[in-house]
C-alpha cells in the first residue's frame, strides 16, 4: 500500500494546468515584447515572442522555447542567468521577474509550452451553457456562467438583496438618480411575482435613462463645448449631445447608432438627425493659433479620430504604431494610417477660427419648426431650379417686348437704392482730389472711384444704420492683390469699442462685421469663393433683416446667395447699438483698387433684387440701344420688370426666404462630417510621426490583424462603420458588451475597457463575455435588451454584504460572488443630492448651461479675449430661479451628469473607468 502511495504522489501532486492567455502571456507581454515583439526596427537578436513560430523555432544556439524542456529553453536559461549582463529582462529595463512569474515559466514550459493564440482576435462563437449544482439559483442565462465560475472556486452566491436595496440599485444603475420614496415604499410592499420586472422596465422607459447612458458615451466621444485648446472659444456642440440621450432613450440599435455617428451623412438621403449625428468626430479638440502648421494638425485630428475609433470600437491601442510599429501588439505602423486615411476626406477645415460654427455645420431648427423647414427648404429648392426654366419660356415675350422697347431712359431697377456722393460736391470723382479720381480705362475699362492711397474717401453723408433696422449694402469693386485684405466700406468708432459695421475682402474671402456698444458683435464669413478675384470687379450684397441676430445676415456674391459661417459672442445676439456720428469711409486700405457702385437700402434686398443689382452695368450699358445690346442683360432686366411668371416666382422666393431667416434664428447649427467628394479617403506613412516626412502612400484600410473589408463594402467611413458590425468582426460587440457590464458592476469582464491587446487584463471569465458578445449581435444590437437581461439576473440582485471568506477569496468581487457596490462618481453625487433634495430640475437638452462655479473658475486656463475666460452663471430656472418651499428658499438646478452642464474643451478620452472619470478636466 505505501509503495501504491509513492507511486501515485506524482501524478496526484501534479500543479494544475497553467492556462496560457491568463498567465503567460501577460508576462511575456509586460517584460518581453518591448525588445523580443511585433516592433521590427527595435527587435532584438532576431528573437520574437508574440507569435508562436518564431518563439520555438530552433535557431543556432537553440529554440527559445522547447516544449516539456525547460532546461534546454533559452528564454528559461536567459530568465534564471546568474550573470547579471546576461540576464532577462536587463536591468536597464526595470521590469524584473518575481520568483513566482519565473517558477510559472518553467511550469507552462515543462507542461508541454501549449499556445493560443490571443483571445481577442477570434471571433467570438456562443459557448455550451455550463453545468452547476444550484440550478435553482439561476434566473437568466447570464447566471449559470457566473455560478459556474464560483462553484470551480468553491466559492458561494450571496442572498438576494432586500426590496428598498433593489429599487436603489436599478434606479442609480440605469437612471443615474434615486428612486422617489414613494416609489421605493410602494415596491417594497408590493408582492406581484412580477413586481421586480415592471420595476425595472419602468426605469428602462424613464427619459432619465438616456441621459445617464449618454452621459458614458459622451465621455467616450470627448464631448466638448468649446474648441479645447488655445483661444478656447465656444462652439455649438449640443444638438449632437442630445441627439445621443434620444437615441438612448428609443433604443436605437447599437449598430445603427455607430453607423449614424461614424457615417451618418452618407447614408442615402440622410435625416437631419443622421447627419447631427456625425458630431461624433467633431467633438475632437480643434484650434486658430496663429502660426500652426495646417499639415501638422490635419494629422493631429486624423490621429485623434483613428485612436478614438478604435478605442471605443476595437479595444485598440493603435496610437502607440504612430511613431513605429506597435511594441506589444501585431498593429504596424502602416496599419495606423491606413485606419487613419478614413477620416482625412472630409471637408472640415484645419483653422477653426475661433467661432462657434466652423463648417461644415447643419441648421437645426426647432421640433415644432422642422416640418415647416422642411417644406421651406423643398421650395426654395424647386424655385431655384424652377427660374431657369421660366427665363427661358419667357423667350418669345422677351422678343415682342424688345422690339416694341422705346425709352432711352428705364427707370432704376430699385427706387429704394441711392448711390452715395461726398457732401461737398456733386460726384464721386471730386470727393478728395487728392485721394481719388475718375478714370474710364484704369480698371478694366469700367469708371469708377480709382484709389491711390490707403485713407479711403471720407463720406459725410452717409445714412447711419441700426441694429434693430433692416438694411442692406451693395458694392462692385476691384482689389488688386491676392495676399492683402481690404477695407471696402466701413463706418465705425474707433474710440467706441469699435461700434460700427464693416465690410472687408481678400483673395476668395468675404466678411462683413457688425458690433455694438459692448464691443461684442456678430459676423458672417464666407471663404473659398472662387469668383472673388483679385485683379477683377466683383459684386457683394449684404442684407439684414434686424433681428439683431447672426442668422439675420445674409450674403450674395455676384448675385448668387452663399453660405456663410459666422462669429460673434456666445448667444450669437448683437447688444446695444452700432449707429456711428463718424463718416463713412470708402475704400480704407484699398490703395491701387477701385469701387464703381456703391449703394445702402433701408429695407432688406430679395434674393431676385441682389442678383438685379449685380447684372446692373450689363443692362444699364444696354438699356439706351435694347434692339442691338445684349439679349442676356435685357433678358435679365425684363423677366425682373415686365414677365408675371417670373415675376411671381422671385416674390414668393423672397417670403420663403424670410421665414426661412425667421425658423433659423429660433433654431441652432451644430458641427458635423462632410465627405469630400472630389478624392478617396487616403495618407501618407509618417516616418517616427513627424508630419513633414511623408514615406508611402496608403489607402484606407482595417487593422490587417482582423479580417479585411470586404470588396461589397466601400473603402470610406460608412464602409468603415458597416465593417465594425460583420459577423467575423471579433472586437466590436465584445468591446461594446464589456464596456456596458463596466457601467453596471463597476469593473468590466476584461478590467481594461479601452485594451484588448497584450498590454490589457485578460477576461476573468471569457466563456461569459463571448455568451453576452453573440447574444448582443443575435437580439439586433438591442442595448436596452442587454441591460434589462443583466439586471434580471440573480448575479445582479445579490447583497453586496462582505463577509471574511469572500473578501480573502474574491477581494475585487470580480467573480460576483455577492452583490455590485462601487462608489458613485462626481456627476451623480451632485444629482443625487440635488434630486434627494428635491431641487433637480426635470428638463432634457437645450443649450448647455452655466450652474454655480466659483468665481473665476476658467481665468487660470483661458486666454485673454476667449468668450469663455470670463464664467457667467446663468440665471432663471437653469440655475439662480428661486422658488419658494415651506424651508425657506432654494434655486432648481438642471443635471449635470446629462452634459447639460457647460463642458470646456482640453478632454482626452481616458482608458479608465468612466465611473472614476470627472465630468470636467479643467474644472471642479
Amino acid at each position: 500500500m505505501a509503495l501504491l502511495w509513492l507511486c501515485a504522489a506524482p501524478w496526484m501532486w501534479a500543479a494544475p494546468p497553467i492556462d496560457f492567455q491568463k498567465t503567460i502571456r501577460p508576462i511575456l507581454s509586460d517584460a518581453c515584447f518591448q525588445c523580443h515583439g511585433p516592433d521590427a526596427s527595435t527587435r532584438m537578436a532576431g528573437l520574437r515572442l508574440d507569435i508562436k513560430s518564431a518563439a520555438f523555432e530552433a535557431g543556432k544556439r537553440g529554440a527559445a522555447i522547447v516544449p516539456g524542456k525547460p532546461e534546454q529553453s533559452l528564454l528559461y536559461q536567459r530568465i534564471i542567468e546568474e550573470r547579471p549582463a546576461r540576464r532577462m529582462p536587463p536591468a536597464s529595463a526595470h521590469k524584473t521577474l518575481t520568483a513566482e512569474q519565473i517558477d510559472l515559466l518553467k511550469q507552462w514550459i515543462a507542461q508541454g509550452a501549449p499556445w493560443q493564440e490571443h483571445w481577442a482576435y477570434a471571433a467570438p462563437v456562443p459557448p455550451k451553457l455550463p453545468a452547476v449544482k444550484d440550478a435553482a439559483w439561476v434566473r437568466t442565462r447570464i447566471d449559470r456562467f457566473v455560478l459556474a465560475e464560483l462553484e470551480a472556486r468553491g466559492l458561494s452566491p450571496a442572498p438576494e438583496a432586500d426590496r428598498r436595496t433593489l429599487i436603489r440599485r436599478v434606479a442609480l444603475d440605469l437612471t443615474g438618480l434615486p428612486p422617489h420614496p414613494t416609489d421605493a415604499e410602494i415596491f417594497a410592499r408590493d408582492r406581484d411575482p412580477k413586481a421586480y420586472e415592471k420595476m425595472v422596465d419602468r426605469y428602462l422607459a424613464s427619459p432619465a435613462y438616456g441621459e445617464h447612458r449618454g452621459r458614458y458615451w459622451l465621455d467616450a466621444a470627448r464631448y466638448a463645448d468649446t474648441h479645447g485648446i488655445h483661444v478656447d472659444n465656444y462652439r455649438e456642440m449640443w444638438p449632437y449631445r442630445d441627439w445621443v440621450i434620444a437615441a438612448f432613450n428609443r433604443n436605437l440599435p447599437f449598430d445603427q447608432f455607430t453607423i449614424e455617428q461614424l457615417a451618418g451623412d452618407m447614408l442615402p438621403n440622410p435625416t437631419l438627425d443622421q447627419r447631427i449625428a456625425t458630431g461624433f468626430h467633431r467633438c475632437n479638440v480643434t484650434t486658430n493659433e496663429a502660426g500652426i502648421i495646417e499639415d501638422e494638425y490635419a494629422e493631429i485630428y486624423a490621429k485623434d479620430r483613428a485612436e478614438t475609433t478604435a478605442a471605443v470600437w476595437m479595444g485598440l491601442t493603435v496610437g502607440c504604431a504612430a511613431c513605429h510599429d506597435h511594441k506589444f501588439d501585431p498593429i504596424p505602423q502602416k496599419d495606423f494610417y491606413a485606419l487613419g486615411a478614413f477620416f482625412r476626406n472630409t471637408t472640415q477645415k484645419v483653422m477653426d477660427d475661433n467661432i462657434p460654427d466652423t463648417p461644415p455645420i447643419v441648421l437645426v431648427p426647432r421640433m415644432e419648426d422642422r416640418d415647416r423647414w422642411q417644406e421651406v427648404s423643398r421650395r426654395l429648392t424647386e424655385i431655384r431650379d424652377e427660374l431657369p426654366r421660366v427665363r427661358e419660356q419667357a423667350v418669345p415675350a422677351f422678343g415682342q417686348w424688345r422690339t416694341g422697347f422705346r425709352s432711352p431712359q428705364a427707370p432704376k431697377p430699385l427706387e429704394a437704392g441711392a448711390e452715395l456722393y461726398a457732401a461737398e460736391t456733386a460726384g464721386l470723382a471730386a470727393a478728395a482730389p487728392s485721394l481719388a479720381r475718375l478714370d474710364a480705362s484704369n480698371v478694366a475699362n469700367r469708371q469708377g472711384l480709382f484709389l491711390t492711397s490707403d485713407e479711403g474717401v471720407a463720406v459725410e453723408s452717409a445714412p447711419a444704420l441700426d441694429a434693430d433696422k433692416p438694411f442692406s449694402l451693395a458694392v462692385s469693386f476691384y482689389f488688386p492683390k491676392a495676399e492683402q485684405r481690404y477695407s471696402i466700406a466701413r463706418h465705425r468708432d474707433s474710440k467706441d469699442k469699435g461700434r460700427g459695421w464693416e465690410l472687408s475682402v481678400g483673395a476668395r474671402v468675404v466678411q462683413f462685421d457688425l458690433v455694438g456698444d459692448d464691443g461684442k458683435g456678430i459676423q458672417i464669413r464666407a471663404g473659398h469663393l472662387e469668383q472673388i478675384q483679385h485683379g477683377t470687379w466683383n459684386h457683394v450684397v449684404i442684407t439684414y433683416d434686424g433681428s439683431r441676430h447672426q442668422s439675420g445676415l445674409a450674403l450674395y456674391q455676384q448675385g448668387r446667395a452663399i453660405p456663410t459661417q459666422g462669429r460673434g459672442n456666445i448667444n450669437l445676439d448683437l447688444q446695444g447699438t452700432i449707429a456711428v456720428d463718424k463718416p463713412l469711409l470708402l475704400g480704407a486700405s484699398l490703395k491701387e483698387g477701385a469701387i464703381a457702385d456703391f449703394r445702402i437700402f433701408g429695407r432688406m434686398l430679395t434674393e431676385g433684387e441682389a442678383y438685379l443689382l449685380s447684372q446692373w452695368p450689363a443692362i444699364e450699358a444696354a438699356l439706351p440701344n435694347p434692339a442691338t445690346a445684349g439679349r442676356e442683360a435685357m433678358l435679365t432686366y425684363f423677366v425682373f420688370n415686365d414677365h408675371e411668371p417670373y415675376r411671381r416666382l422671385t416674390r414668393e422666393l423672397a417670403q420663403l426666404n424670410i421665414e426661412a431667416r425667421s425658423i433659423a434664428r429660433r433654431g441652432a447649427i451644430t458641427h458635423v462630417m462632410h465627405e469630400r467628394d472630389d478624392a478617396s479617403p487616403h495618407a501618407w506613412i509618417l516616418h517616427r510621426g513627424a508630419y513633414d516626412q511623408r514615406r508611402d502612400k496608403v489607402d484606407a484600410a482595417t487593422p490587417t490583424i482582423l479580417p479585411p473589408i470586404p470588396p461589397d463594402l466601400p473603402r470610406n467611413r460608412m464602409g468603415l462603420a458597416q465593417w465594425l458590425f460583420r459577423p467575423e468582426n471579433p472586437l466590436t460587440a465584445r468591446v461594446t458588451v464589456n464596456r456596458m457590464w463596466q457601467e453596471i458592476f463597476g469593473t468590466g469582464l476584461v478590467r481594461t475597457p479601452d485594451d484588448f491587446g497584450s498590454q490589457g487584463e485578460p477576461p476573468v471569465n471569457q466563456a461569459l463575455l463571448d455568451w453576452l458578445a453573440v447574444d448582443f449581435r443575435e437580439n439586433g444590437w438591442d442595448v436596452k435588451h442587454f441591460y434589462r437581461q443583466i439586471l434580471l439576473s440573480a448575479a445582479y440582485r445579490q447583497s453586496a454584504a462582505l463577509t471574511p471568506e469572500k473578501l480573502a477569496r474574491d477581494p475585487d468581487n470580480r467573480y460576483l460572488s455577492r452583490g455590485p457596490r462601487f462608489r458613485m462618481d462626481a456627476e451623480m453625487i451632485r444629482d443625487y443630492a440635488l434630486a434627494a433634495s428635491g431641487l433637480l430640475l426635470p428638463e432634457i437638452g437645450g443649450p448647455s448651461v452655466r450652474p454655480y462655479q466659483p468665481e473665476g473658475v476658467w481665468e487660470a486656463v483661458a486666454m485673454v479675449g476667449s468668450n469663455t475666460r470670463n464664467y457667467k452663471r446663468d440665471d432663471g430656472k437653469n440655475c439662480t430661479a428661486g422658488v419658494s418651499i415651506p424651508s425657506g428658499s432654494a434655486v432648481h438646478h438642471r443635471r449635470r451628469s446629462t452634459s447639460s452642464t457647460l463642458r470646456p474643451g482640453r478632454r482626452a478620452r481616458s482608458a479608465a473607468s468612466a465611473r472614476t472619470r470627472l465630468f470636467k478636466r479643467w474644472s471642479p
